[in-house]
């Protein structure tokens, strides 16, 4: 796929181009921004388009019906100038696609407030394109996604990646083949989505280590008590079980009814009690893994993120940034666990490479590729 940097100046100056970024970002109480991670990662397509002249459209989708991105307007100010146009392909947006100079900057509604997006439209789609003579799509996190804006408004138009879709796809491409000795942690639920991946990773990787709730599964799947933790539809087979490249916590940190926690070896958990996280023991075992690796892979913390319980996940971030310093390779995703580590305190340059992704991550590990990566071939 060609990235907008094969676009001289004079292709880019006065046209107008149709940006479809990820800002699905979360929002605080007050209704603002919560973390801009995203919007710093996306700016750099938006900063390098606007200076080149070009008038900028962005369109992204964010968070729950009834969230507006006028928030996220008002967060990308701290970055350059932005205007929010309330309205999507309506005359609103229409008029002020043709009022742009320049170098202007505008952020359309969210998508998805449109059927047509989620549906694929061809009408929504059509109606989109024809905001713009140039699509770029920097919306790694949502190429996973058929949708008009992914897939569709590119049949019409010349079309380009962004820079952070063309480095997330360099990067989990390296992940994909990963130099040797090499380490994997996946954490997370729902096994029964993520067992084609496992495998995959087992192929691919030295080692892989196991956490979050997927951990509980194995646990059940060896037959241990699991009380009243969140367990899969799906459990490991044993073919996984017994692979000597599966590694799994050796001991876990359980919730009671009363909300006090204790660290436990996984065959002493009780009926009544929860699994919310690994225990320094398993940090311990796979510390050594870390710091052999010369390409690490991580996707999901390691506990109960929304419960607070990221003290373990902090400690493998404090791992891998040592690794990392040492000359190893990282690639992290996941927006929980970009979330827990950047509230470990250290510091995200010395991390490696971390992607916007989540889902799209995981199924672009597995497919090597994604349906808005396709309509850009």
């Amino acid at each position: 796929m060609k990235c907008i940097d094969e676009l001289s100046e004079t292709e880019l100056k006065g046209k107008r181009v149709l940006l479809r970024s990820d800002f699905n970002v979360p929002l605080n109480a007050a209704g603002e921004v919560a973390n801009v991670f995203r919007l710093e990662r996306g700016w750099q397509s938006v900063r390098y388009l606007s200076e080149r002249g070009a008038r900028v459209i962005i369109i992204s989708h964010m968070g729950k019906s009834e969230d507006s991105l006028a928030s996220v307007a008002r967060a990308l100010k701290k970055f350059g100038s932005v205007v929010f146009i309330p309205d999507i392909v309506g005359p609103v947006a229409q008029h002020a696609a043709l009022s742009m100079k320049d170098g202007e900057i505008a952020l359309l509604e969210k998508v998805l407030r449109e059927a047509g997006e989620k549906a694929n439209d061809g009408t929504f789609a059509r109606a989109l394109a024809s905001l713009a003579a140039i699509y770029v799509d920097d919306a790694f996190a949502a190429v996973h996604r058929a949708h008009a804006s992914i897939v569709g408004v590119p049949k019409f138009l010349p079309h380009y990646s962004g820079f952070l879709l063309r480095d997330e796809v360099r990067q989990l491409d390296a992940a994909r083949h990963p130099e040797a000795p090499s380490f994997a942690i996946l954490g997370g639920a729902k096994f029964e989505t993520k067992a084609p991946l496992i495998a995959s990773l087992l192929s691919a990787y030295d080692h892989l280590f196991i956490t979050g709730a997927l951990a509980n599964d194995v646990f059940k799947a060896r037959g241990l008590e699991v009380g009243v933790s969140l367990i899969s539809k799906e459990l490991p087979s044993q073919d996984a079980l017994n692979n000597p490249r599966f590694l799994a916590p050796v001991d876990v940190t359980v919730e009671r009814a009363d909300k006090q926690a204790r660290v436990k070896k996984p065959e002493q958990v009780s009926s009544d009690e929860k699994i919310v996280d690994i225990g320094p023991d398993s940090v311990a075992a796979i510390a050594p893994h870390i710091a052999a690796a010369k390409f690490i892979l991580w996707n999901g913390p390691t506990g109960l993120y929304e419960g607070g319980y990221i003290s373990y996940t902090h400690a493998i971030a404090e791992l891998v940034a040592k690794a990392v310093e040492g000359g190893a390779k990282a690639v992290i995703g996941g927006g929980d666990t970009i979330a827990a580590i950047q509230e470990s305190g250290v510091p995200e340059d010395s991390l490696g490479f971390l992607s916007t992704g989540g889902g799209a991550m995981l199924e672009y590990l597995l497919k090597g590729t994604l349906p808005g990566i396709e309509a850009l071939q």
